[in-house]
């Protein structure tokens, strides 16, 4: 399993008024194996969600997981997983945290 971070959660993590979380977070982004860029194709792929309902941000951060063709984009957000999953986001499969643990689990 590879860990994947994106431009989208650089960004939103620097504006992270705390920091301490600022700071663990960018240290478990650093960690990544791939960085997705918020290059065209991938707001692209964002402005379809919008219009779908999705949120700017929330949008760019599924469009850049579809862009890593992850396999999972891991959400505790119910309204923005209730939303994604009713699109097209083949081949990342969006799940909560509980479903992820039992999907790395052996």
């Amino acid at each position: 399993m590879q860990l994947v971070s994106s431009d989208v959660l650089v960004f939103e993590n620097d504006a992270n008024p705390d920091p301490i979380r600022r700071d663990f977070a960018a240290q478990a982004l650093a960690l990544a194996n791939q960085i997705v860029r918020a290059d065209h194709v991938v707001q692209a792929q964002a402005r379809t969600f919008v219009e779908a309902g999705v949120k700017p941000l929330d949008a760019l951060h599924l469009a850049s997981a579809i862009a890593a063709q992850a396999d999972f984009f891991c959400t505790c957000d119910d309204r923005l997983s209730k939303k994604a999953r009713s699109l097209d986001t083949a081949p990342t499969r969006v799940i909560s945290p509980l479903e992820l643990i039992s999907e790395i689990q052996p």
